[in-house]
């Protein structure tokens, strides 16, 4: 029986995930990932209380449960990472690095050497199998038996619930990785998931989502941030005047394209058009169509590919977590990736990833420069 680690969050999309791989045949063993316990100012970490709940559930299904703690590591590779790029002017994603670093590095590794076969989680994605062939020097995903001239691979494929789905946040996930993971709810919507995991008494069945980064819970990124980076008054400038418009308390705090926060009081919106960490100037417009704000060619660095790097051509990418899929032409320069898109995109962040897709199938993505 091949036994299979479920990392449980303590929330209904976990849960299912265990239910199912037990009604499946699965040897399943619950694992809670202690990632973040600090309490941070006007908030409590619920981490204890996501415990309480995944054990509960565990329990429930009459199933082993244990508890791995990778509190250091998790500081380390993915909030020192996320606080050093906001430091450097970039908008980094906390959650991409938690998947790469964490749930599907540390913690396959530590499951595999604990006697798990496999690992479960409860991201809306799916997996394909398959192998290459090797043939006319191409590679293809093949059906039939391995042979010398055939590599084993994993696909990630898009979740059947495409506004759930979670490939954006695991694109940097390794095809290795990905042959050890089973992601038993991607052929569900969440309205499914809910009703199956009250049919089978869940207690997490009506649990809310967790909202906001990842480690923090309902705290903002600004808030998150002041605990770490001291405040640091400066100017908020008019791009086109250059006149001084208002103060700032960091220009670490404000992104590309960002309109909120920036109390600069009536007339038209202002919007973020860039920043100057050196100076610690922000700038601003209330053109929506400042050429700064949208465009048509996009470079990616630190780039990754799930198994192979395709080829250059017209693939469609998604420039932020549930933006919309859209048409890009793909080529090399050197180890970068340079993508000329077919609809210019706003507000295109350096820090922030893009993610490549071939219909259905995740082939990985890089980081803006």
């Amino acid at each position: 029986m091949t036994k299979v680690y479920v990392g449980m969050s303590g929330g209904v999309d976990s849960s299912l995930s265990a239910a199912l791989l037990i009604e499946q045949g699965y040897d399943v063993t619950g694992v809670y990932m202690k990632n973040w316990t600090t309490d941070l100012p006007g908030m409590k970490c619920p981490w204890a209380d996501d415990l309480a709940d995944a054990k509960r559930v565990a329990v429930n299904l009459g199933i082993d449960f244990k508890v791995f703690d990778f509190e250091n590591e998790y500081k380390h590779k993915v909030v020192d990472y996320m606080i050093d790029e906001y430091k450097n002017g970039r908008t980094p994603n906390p959650d991409i690095m938690c998947n790469q670093e964490v749930k599907f590095k540390l913690f396959l590794v530590a499951a595999i050497e604990d006697g798990a076969d496999m690992i479960a989680t409860g991201h809306y994605a799916r997996v394909e199998y398959g192998i290459w062939k090797m043939e006319d020097g191409e590679s293809q995903l093949q059906s039939m038996p391995n042979s010398n001239s055939q590599i084993p691979i994993a696909k990630l494929k898009q979740a059947v619930d495409l506004n759930k789905d979670q490939t954006y946040f695991l694109y940097r996930v390794t095809g290795q990785a990905l042959s050890k993971t089973l992601f038993p709810i991607g052929e569900f919507t969440k309205p499914d998931v809910r009703k199956m995991a009250a049919e089978r008494g869940l207690s997490t069945a009506a649990k809310k989502d967790s909202q906001g980064i990842c480690f923090v819970g309902q705290v903002g990124i600004r808030d998150f941030l002041s605990l770490y980076v001291d405040q640091k008054p400066g100017e908020i400038i008019d791009k086109k005047s250059g006149k001084v418009l208002g103060r700032h308390d960091g220009a670490i705090f404000y992104t590309l394209g960002q309109r909120h926060g920036l109390e600069l009081g009536g007339g038209l919106p202002y919007y973020v058009v860039g920043k100057d960490m050196d100076k610690n100037e922000v700038y601003v417009t209330t053109d929506l169509n400042d050429g700064t704000l949208w465009k048509d060619t996009i470079n990616l660095a630190d780039v990754h590919w799930i198994n192979q790097a395709p080829n250059a051509g017209k693939y469609q990418i998604r420039v932020r977590h549930r933006a919309p899929l859209t048409d890009a032409t793909l080529s090399y320069d050197g180890d970068n990736v340079v993508l000329n898109l077919q609809n210019p995109e706003r507000a295109i962040a350096a820090g922030q990833s893009v993610v490549i897709y071939d219909g259905e199938i995740c082939l990985g993505g890089g980081i803006i420069i």
